[in-house]
């Protein structure tokens, strides 16, 4: 019997021990490391972790941690398993509801990069943005497409969205105008958060060394900005105003039961990008828009995983660093209900997406509220999850 006495801390709810999520919290005497338990929060300073691990989590982030490398990261890990199911409370325990601390951007992000791994949500945007040709163009099945955002527009679950401003040019006008987005999207996306030693050249087979854990990831998207500015050289100001992550990091051990193949590729791939283990994830993720479920993406369709992303990342020399994020790409599936962007759902803003209020949205309105949710199946049929990423759009005027 664990010595915890929250009902959502159980091997049957998300965030049982089998998850132990690390996070950055303030509860009024500034930042300190923690890890969720249920609906509350450890912090870990005042916990008897021993020589190795206790100056890893005695500062204001989780830069330390990250830059450890993953022994340390497996004997944290243990040991906080062993501490959490104690029946009697360990010294310097002491736990906080969620309801009661602030939760902070757990790490300083480095590089942050993001990918375009759906083969069906990069199919569907295809048609759209290019009616008369082939959807995916000839290096999508080749290698993981992917593009260098904002690290310093990364914000916490929770922080407002403000709506951005931008060029556009409206269908049939012959100049572009400036003006707040009128076509403001989301894209469910798992991000990955890299820590371990530099490195560049990182092989399929070294991810484990530099991959500490799993997010999830809402890159807010300026569509018609985007659509106007994106040719020749891709996503700029459409995409870089705002991405939002969960504050609490699921370590990459807990999904030891959630691996699984990629769809294979319609041919071989060359040899830097070959996996010698599986690195797909079972996540199932859940889009709601003001409370109302509109998409459930399987992010087990993604055609290029984390460790193949990584590799080619590096694959011409840069580095992978403590601190550097990377996004999925938007998560779709085949069918309407788990597309994950409004772009595609509204298909262009063609096809209005009727919420349970009754009210209709092709895309997001001031006050719009859009909230992540994702599980994966855990040790002797648990959940494992992680947690919530969460805006809400204001104006931008």
């Amino acid at each position: 019997m664990s010595w915890i006495k929250d009902p959502a801390f159980t091997a049957q709810s998300p965030f049982g021990p089998q998850t132990l999520p690390y996070g950055v919290i303030d509860a009024g005497s500034g930042p300190m490391v923690a890890v969720r338990v249920g609906e509350h929060a450890l912090p870990l300073r005042a916990l008897d972790l021993g020589a190795r691990l206790s100056p890893l989590v005695a500062g204001e982030s989780l830069d330390d941690l990250l830059a450890a490398g993953a022994p340390l990261w497996s004997e944290l890990r243990a040991r906080l398993t062993e501490l959490v199911g104690l029946p009697g409370t360990p010294t310097g325990a002491d736990l906080l509801p969620l309801s009661a601390v602030r939760s902070l951007l757990p790490f300083r992000v480095g590089d942050y990069v993001d990918f375009y791994s759906s083969r069906h949500h990069a199919e569907n945007v295809g048609r759209m943005f290019r009616p008369d040709g082939d959807p995916l163009l000839p290096n999508w099945t080749h290698l993981p497409v992917g593009y260098h955002g904002r690290a310093g527009t990364v914000v916490v679950s929770g922080t407002d969205v403000v709506r951005p401003h931008g060029q556009s040019r409206p269908p049939g006008a012959d100049a572009p105008g400036f003006g707040p987005s009128k076509r403001l999207d989301i894209e469910a996306e798992v991000g990955f958060v890299c820590g371990g030693p530099v490195a560049s050249r990182v092989s399929t087979s070294a991810a484990a060394e530099h991959l500490f854990g799993v997010v999830l990831l809402n890159d807010w998207s300026a569509r018609d900005i985007q659509a106007w500015e994106y040719v020749p050289l891709g996503p700029f100001l459409g995409k870089s105003f705002l991405t939002s992550i969960s504050a609490w990091i699921t370590p990459l051990e807990a999904f030891s039961n959630a691996r699984l193949p990629t769809p294979s590729a319609p041919h071989p791939l060359l040899d830097y990008l070959v996996e010698d283990q599986h690195w797909g994830l079972d996540l199932r993720i859940q889009v709601t828009w003001n409370g109302s479920l509109v998409a459930e993406p399987p992010f087990a369709e993604m055609s290029w995983s984390a460790a193949q992303q990584l590799a080619h990342m590096t694959v011409n020399g840069a580095t992978v660093r403590p601190g550097d994020l990377f996004g999925s790409g938007t998560v779709s599936g085949a069918d309407k209900r788990q597309r994950g962007s409004f772009l595609e759902l509204s298909w262009g803003g063609k096809e209005p997406v009727t919420l349970a209020d009754g009210t209709e949205r092709t895309f997001l309105a001031d006050g719009d509220t859009v909230v992540l949710t994702a599980t994966a199946p855990g040790p002797g049929g648990s959940l494992v999850g992680l947690s919530e990423v969460a805006g809400t759009v204001v104006s931008g005027e």
